[in-house]
């Protein structure tokens, strides 16, 4: 038998393969939020990230204290999944560069990713990607920290492709709220909730271009909050309408029904995930070549697509196929 290649190896090599994170990020701002969001991930398991917040969750003039209270918690056992990022503060706060100092140094190795918010152009972003950079050589950390970038300014979106090609970004987030208020009245309320936030036009055309850049760049584009905090059906639907009218691949949750809705709403079908399993087998045995499935022929572009779609269903806490589990995972 041949010695069997996996699919990492085989069909990527030197590529970049795009990044498969968790399609749901839950935002929590105070101590008491970070560890609720940490004990429901400890139950549901890792299928979604925990963003804890310095941009709003810090009070003034306490933001040393509340970064130094993230890094606590982030290092202590409550922390069961490793899968926690920070958003730090904005370019035009004092506090973002006591941000980056604290988190690199005390959780570098450790935190999952760290959002930039609110920023006006590219190189804005890429100043402070700089810094981050920088402090990670200065301190030892042998990793690429991912980098978040909030695309909620006029400025931003104008330059979502030039920020989309910048070192060390994973996903780009669509700031919802933000993004309205900066157009003074042009854009009404409604539009910050359904249907007005997916039928709007000027929204939809931002929202079209963060998706665009993002998977240009091979980044992960990732929709706004919904407004409708307890409306389990409410979310599943705006999740359904981000991934499938828009290309989203990921959504943030403010409250903690929301997580499963988005999970669910954004995860593989079953029978698709069937599928992948089956023609990834068939694959491996055939060392990568052409094969046929279901009277389909199927190349190296379809296993890239269904390799993703496989880990994207362990992620969403899908059960593999056993075969496949055991062969990949």
């Amino acid at each position: 038998m041949n010695n069997l290649v996996h699919p990492n190896d085989a069909l990527f090599k030197g590529e970049k393969a795009f990044p498969v994170i968790p399609s749901c990020e839950h935002f929590a701002g105070s101590e008491k939020l970070i560890l609720k969001a940490l004990q429901i991930q400890a139950e549901l398991g890792p299928i979604f990230n925990i963003t804890c917040d310095c941009e709003d969750g810090a009070a003034a003039g306490q933001e040393r204290e509340h970064a130094e209270m993230i890094v606590r918690v982030l290092n202590s056992e409550a922390n069961v999944h490793k899968m926690a990022g920070v958003r730090i503060h904005d370019y035009t706060h004092a506090a973002w560069r006591q941000d980056v100092d604290i988190f690199v140094k005390n959780i570098g190795e450790l935190v999952a990713y760290i959002t930039i918010p609110k920023s006006t152009n590219a190189a804005q972003v890429r100043e402070m990607i700089s810094y981050i950079q920088n402090k990670c050589r200065e301190c030892g950390i042998q990793r690429e920290i991912p980098i978040h970038v909030l695309i909620e300014t006029h400025g931003a979106l104008h330059e979502v492709f030039e920020i989309a090609a910048l070192p060390w970004i994973q996903v780009l987030d669509f700031g919802l709220m933000d993004f309205v208020s900066g157009h003074h009245g042009a854009i009404p309320a409604s539009a910050m909730r359904s249907p007005g936030q997916f039928e709007h036009r000027l929204l939809a055309r931002a929202k079209a271009e963060v998706v665009a850049a993002a998977l240009m760049h091979g980044i992960v584009p990732a929709h706004n909050v919904s407004l409708d905090l307890k409306n389990v059906e409410a979310t599943f639907n705006d999740a359904s309408r981000a991934r499938n009218e828009f290309g989203f691949l990921r959504m943030w949750s403010i409250y903690p029904t929301q997580i499963q809705a988005i999970v669910d709403a954004m995860k593989p079908n079953l029978d698709e995930v069937q599928d992948a399993a089956d023609i990834l087998l068939a694959a491996q045995q055939a060392d990568w070549g052409p094969i046929q499935h279901k009277g389909e022929l199927h190349d190296r572009a379809t296993y890239r697509y269904y390799w993703e779609i496989l880990q994207k269903a362990k992620l969403s806490g899908i059960a593999i196929p056993s075969a496949a589990a055991q062969a990949f995972f």
